[in-house]
């Protein structure tokens, strides 16, 4: 054994050894270590002491302990495989997170025969992945040091891909090629101009009950812990949820079901908790109507001149309406999954840009179902966002008789009501009265 010292890189060699390379950073001692085998004849000129030796030899040790247990200490997975087709282009590995959206996680531009090989650290809880090309993509799940192998082509990546190493990512597979199935019914359905609207409205609606009972009985079933069965309750067709908990009682019991056996199989990881609040929001939904009770004392009602709330921001700090009292206050009732949501947001951050630094502020309370859909869409917003649990069944709603959302009011500096949407013709001049 013997070695070469160059500054604070010491390069070691050791003979009859399998050649391996190891980087190995310690800030203490050396900038790096460098092992390689093999070279004893070319570098005898740099043989060290038999003191020097013993040394180097009790460190080379103690690095290569370090390394194998950093490794073993931050688990990954893996998956590797060939996409054929797509020489040059980008694969992206992204994790499908709960509260920030799509996180890409490794990535590499692929050679001429399409090999990869990608990776990110075990969350020891499942969580989700895709690989993707462009608008292509592969859904995955994951949770614990495994490696899955994938074979695809590019033109044909999402629905034509073969699986490896992990049962859970194949039955996902099985679940996407299923509802792909699904889409093209319903395409036809739309396009068959000999329907009437009304049996075109019935037959695609018979075709997705249809698929839902084929998914509860042949994924779910019998599988409530499974992955997969997390991943067929959170399908999507034409933006919308295939399984609603919120309003359909039948779905409600299926979702309890997988709930149930997460809480007990994982209890407290972020998707248990998302499911667990997606279940009580649905009991809350379909409750039977109850008698709401007013406890408002007079003097209370006079001193603010409205009814006042306290809802949680994304921080889980709660922020009570009455305490913006000196502002000129936007207070809207909305929820972000509807329809043309993202356009109204842009508006409200026009007015917002517009107005606050003279006084003006805005109290969104979001009556979404989902709240780690809530958390994503807000969580770039410059004004108060909060969320109110118990969605369109809040008695605020009631108290304000709000009839349908989006829906807002005007609130003046001495936290008094002023207007509501349907009387307020032009937005911006009513906030200029105001201010």
């Amino acid at each position: 054994m013997y070695c070469v010292k160059n500054r604070a890189k010491i390069v070691i060699f050791v003979e009859k050894m399998p050649k391996i390379i190891i980087n190995i950073h310690l800030n203490t001692l050396f900038s790096s270590f460098l092992i390689n085998y093999g070279r004893y004849e070319k570098e005898k000129s740099y043989l060290c002491t038999p003191k020097e030796r013993k040394r180097m030899k009790k460190l080379c040790f103690l690095m290569v302990a370090l390394a194998v247990a950093s490794c073993q200490r931050q688990g990954k997975f893996h998956v590797e495989g060939h996409i054929t087709e797509a020489r040059d282009t980008m694969l992206y590995l992204e994790h499908i997170t709960l509260g920030e959206g799509v996180v890409a996680v490794d990535s590499v531009k692929l050679p001429a025969d399409g090999h990869f090989r990608l990776g990110a650290r075990a969350e020891g809880n499942p969580e989700f992945y895709r690989l993707r090309i462009g608008e292509q993509g592969i859904n995955l799940a994951f949770d614990s040091t495994e490696t899955v192998r994938i074979e695809a082509s590019l033109p044909n990546m999402s629905f034509g891909y073969s699986v490896e190493g992990s049962n859970t990512c194949d039955t996902i597979r099985l679940l996407s090629l299923k509802l792909a199935d699904l889409e093209r019914k319903v395409r036809r359905l739309v396009d068959d101009r000999s329907l009437t609207l009304q049996e075109r409205n019935d037959s695609i609606e018979a075709t997705i009950v249809e698929y839902k009972n084929q998914v509860k009985l042949q994924f779910i079933q019998n599988h409530y812990g499974a992955t997969s069965s997390y991943f067929a309750c959170f399908q999507m067709l034409g933006g919308q949820l295939l399984f609603n908990p919120l309003s359909d009682r039948s779905d409600l019991t299926w979702v309890r079901a997988v709930a149930n056996a997460w809480n007990e199989k994982y209890p407290g990881c972020p998707r248990t908790e998302n499911l667990c609040n997606i279940i009580a929001q649905g009991r809350r939904n379909q409750a039977k109507p109850r008698e709401i009770t007013l406890d408002f004392s007079n003097e209370k009602v006079r001193e603010l001149g409205i009814i006042d709330m306290t809802f949680p921001n994304i921080k889980g700090e709660d922020i009570t309406l009455s305490d913006l009292k000196g502002q000129v206050v936007l207070l809207d009732f909305t929820a972000f999954a509807l329809e043309g949501s993202q356009e109204r947001t842009m508006q409200l951050r026009e007015l917002y840009n517009k107005y606050h630094s003279r006084g003006f502020q805005i109290y969104q309370v979001s009556v979404d179902p989902d709240r780690h859909f809530w958390a994503q869409r807000c969580d770039n917003l410059p004004w108060i966002s909060v969320f109110c649990e118990e969605g369109v069944q809040s008695d605020m709603l009631t108290l304000y008789q709000v009839a349908q959302v989006p829906s807002y009011f005007l609130i003046d500096r001495n936290c008094d009501l002023q207007a509501r949407q349907e009387d307020i013709p032009d937005l911006e001049k009513a906030i200029e009265k105001l201010l």
